[in-house]
């Protein structure tokens, strides 16, 4: 069982990856969100980078440290389940969002089994 819930937050690391990057790459947030890099919105979605790099770090530790695992299953929880809830109430809008959202959507599964691992201990 260790071997599956180190995976599961593994993956839950990789889909926080990829808009951790646009920190770095500011280019990324026209591809990502569809939206210039540049402006308020620029920075707003930048600034999202570095917290979404904390929600790949946690979730990182969490894969290889078992006391981080509350903690993780909180953080990464919020950042999923808030962003469907959220894009859910704004009315599902097409575009890059639907591809967030479908990208937490199968995130999921592994979101349950971390969850379920984790208040077992």
């Amino acid at each position: 069982m260790e071997v599956l819930t180190k995976a599961a937050w593994i993956g839950l690391a990789a889909i926080h990856a990829m808009p951790s990057l646009a920190l770095f790459m500011p280019s990324l947030i026209q591809r990502l969100y569809g939206v210039p890099s540049s402006g308020s919105v620029g920075i707003l979605l930048t600034h999202r980078g570095a917290l979404f790099l904390g929600v790949f770090a946690l979730a990182l530790l969490a894969a290889f440290d078992e006391q981080s695992r509350a903690a993780g299953v909180l953080v990464v929880g919020i950042s999923m389940v808030g962003f469907l809830i959220v894009y859910a109430h704004a009315g599902s809008p097409a575009g890059a969002l639907r591809t967030i959202a479908l990208t937490d959507l199968v995130g999921l599964p592994l979101l349950a089994l971390v969850t379920w691992e984790a208040l077992q201990r």
